[in-house]
């Protein structure tokens, strides 16, 4: 095990969505916590990345930082979402490597498994089949992040792991309508349309695909938990274990926020990846990571986060 309050710890996109609240979790424990901004290090580029590693000498790395969005974002920029998580993930590590970190924490991604993986996923169908198209060109870009680590650790003793969280929401997630995943999206476009008296709200796709979430902030003691106690080489999912239509999901985000019409879904947009749920059995056996938060208690918060970030800049 390893303890984290004599380590320095590096966040990559730690001022991000997910990245505050790993960050949050590891100054529990105490450890130094460095983030580094997009403003001074450029991570897709080489004298950038190692002028931070030489700036910041740490001795633990997790690297969150991404390139990310909904299936619209996916579809519209697929080649830099390719080449810029693919130039991030690969220029961290090997710095790292050089610069004799003791431990890389990889954050993949749930796109990185089959379109048509049997359903819950098991870490070990990863490899069983080409990812959904839409959001093909990150999966495999994150993917990239796992066969670079256990390269690294055959060829040099690098100790790098791989953790694949499902979708995730809570407070901070981004509510841009044109680059947010499904339940901000969703969020804003009820409260919106409650403040317009509005009967109507349109939905993507045909509602009928699935999806598995998990709150942010036990993503994030999942991701802590992990630097502290798992060492493996084979990658591990993070998640809730439970899967939603989303057609159900957006019935039930309108009920919380209060809008009482209609969804309309529109089946010539597409659905994504036609059902996701993770099998979360390794997680727990090799960190002991369980999800805690009840999903509707979550959505409740991250509404009510909303409500007040709204108010706040409008």
């Amino acid at each position: 095990m390893t303890s984290l309050g004599s380590k320095r710890v590096v966040v990559t996109g730690g001022s991000g969505f997910l990245g505050r609240h790993v960050v949050a979790a590891l100054e529990k424990r105490h450890a130094t916590v460095l983030v580094p901004r997009k403003a001074q290090y450029d991570l897709t580029r080489d004298a950038d990345v190692a002028r931070m590693y030489a700036d910041l000498t740490p001795h633990i790395v997790l690297h969150l930082a991404a390139v990310v969005g909904g299936i619209g974002a996916n579809r519209e920029s697929p080649g830099r979402f390719f080449f810029e998580n693919v130039m991030l993930g690969a220029l961290t590590m090997e710095h790292a490597r050089r610069a004799g970190v003791e431990k890389f924490v990889g954050i993949g991604t749930i796109c990185a498994y089959p379109k048509m993986a049997p359903i819950p996923f098991v870490e070990t169908d990863l490899w069983n089949g080409y990812p959904e198209d839409t959001n093909a060109p990150y999966g495999i870009a994150k993917k990239m992040l796992l066969v670079q680590g256990q390269a690294y650790r055959q060829e040099y003793g690098f100790n790098a792991i791989h953790l694949l969280p499902v979708n995730l929401y809570g407070p901070h997630d981004n509510f841009d309508p044109q680059s947010s995943h499904v339940i901000p999206a969703l969020i804003r476009k009820c409260l919106e349309a409650v403040d317009a008296g509005a009967s109507e709200v349109a939905c993507w796709g045909t509602g009928n695909a699935t999806r598995e979430f998990l709150f942010v902030e036990d993503c994030a003691e999942a991701i802590a938990l992990a630097t502290e106690r798992y060492d493996g080489s084979e990658p591990v999912n993070i998640g809730a274990g439970f899967e939603i239509p989303i057609r159900e999901l957006a019935a039930l985000i309108g009920e919380l926020a209060g809008f009482t019409g209609t969804f309309v879904f529109d089946p010539t947009q597409p659905d994504g990846q036609p059902r996701r749920m993770l099998n979360v059995e390794r997680a727990e056996k090799r960190f002991g990571f369980t999800a805690t938060t009840d999903f509707r208690a979550g959505l409740r918060r991250t509404i009510d986060w909303y409500r007040a970030h709204r108010k706040a800049s409008a």
